[in-house]
């Protein structure tokens, strides 16, 4: 599921966005920021619409077997065991699943390939020969092989990363949480009635987090100019173009958090926003960054213009 964290990522990204184009557009941008995280999810349910193939890539493969011109006892006689997988069986019938596949129009057989790919390397493996030996079917053993042809298979294959970096063009940033919310869909799924289990959500607490990351993308554009006479203030010495737009972008939107987050403790919004300069600003931004937003926070205390409710915060 996406946390706080990413959600800052995604507002950061689109921020960095508006100021590289000139058609500056809040609503449009808004959109393409929901779309943004939209995408994430779209990549979980390809994602699990991908194992659910695989599993039925079983039948195809017996179909083929079967019509060699010279096939064995085996191929006449296939172990389909891969093809009733319990888990398989019951995420393809979930509701939600299903209506996912629907809006996102997800159909990995246009390419077959891919697919084919993925049984072929799982089928010469000890580990599918020992699921197929296993006379246990039940849903929570069915989950093994599931996990293992996630991590050590599609996880692994080359031309499935490709693919998936093809279409979601932020595949690398977004492909822990799609990871992690496959993983829990995994653990999660314990009925094998298809309507008990539910699909991981994109967020804990959807509503609260769609608001905060639109408010934290809209309330950084809308003062912009604001925020950035603060930085201006406290870089007198320093000549505007050296200061990189990422890290301008960053102590802004730390500003926005501190003037209009009350719920959101000081010393987190500063963390997390230095944190996030390791991953995407310069080596040196990191302590520049820091310095800066110290003055800021200063001046702003001084002001009391940072407001904090709630327990623990008021002092902060």
């Amino acid at each position: 599921m996406l946390n706080r964290r990413h959600l800052r990522i995604k507002a950061l990204q689109n921020i960095f966005a508006w100021h590289m184009t000139d058609k500056r557009d809040l609503t449009s941008s808004k959109k393409a920021l929901m779309h943004s995280i939209d995408n994430v999810y779209e990549m979980y349910i390809w994602m699990l619409s991908l194992l659910v193939e695989v599993t039925e890539y079983t039948d195809i493969d017996a179909t083929e077997r079967a019509n060699k011109h010279l096939p064995t006892a085996e191929d006449l006689n296939p172990n389909l065991k891969l093809l009733n997988n319990k888990f398989a069986v019951t995420l393809k019938n979930n509701p939600d699943f299903i209506a996912a596949v629907n809006k996102y129009k997800i159909n990995w057989m246009s390419d077959p390939e891919f697919v084919k790919a993925i049984f072929n390397s799982l089928k010469v493996t000890p580990e599918y020969a020992a699921y197929l030996a296993d006379e246990v079917n039940d849903l929570e053993e069915s989950k093994t092989i599931i996990k293992y042809i996630f991590r050590k298979i599609i996880l692994k294959s080359h031309n499935i990363i490709q693919a998936f970096e093809d279409k979601f063009i932020n595949w690398t940033v977004d492909k822990e949480v799609m990871q992690g919310m496959v993983a829990k869909t995994i653990k999660n799924f314990t009925s094998e009635d298809a309507f008990a289990n539910k699909l991981t959500p994109i967020s804990q607490d959807w509503d609260e987090d769609k608001k905060f990351v639109e408010d934290l993308f809209a309330y950084t554009l809308k003062n912009d100019k604001d925020y950035q006479a603060f930085i201006a203030e406290r870089t007198k010495n320093w000549e505007s173009e050296r200061i990189a737009l990422m890290d301008t972008i960053l102590m802004k939107m730390a500003i926005c958090e501190l003037l209009n987050f009350p719920s959101i403790p000081v010393k987190v919004t500063i963390n997390e926003y230095l944190d996030l300069s390791k991953d995407y600003s310069t080596p040196k931004s990191n302590s520049f960054i820091n310095g800066i937003l110290d003055k800021i926070m200063g001046d702003l205390k001084r002001t009391n213009s940072i407001k904090k409710i709630g327990r623990g915060l008021i002092e902060e």
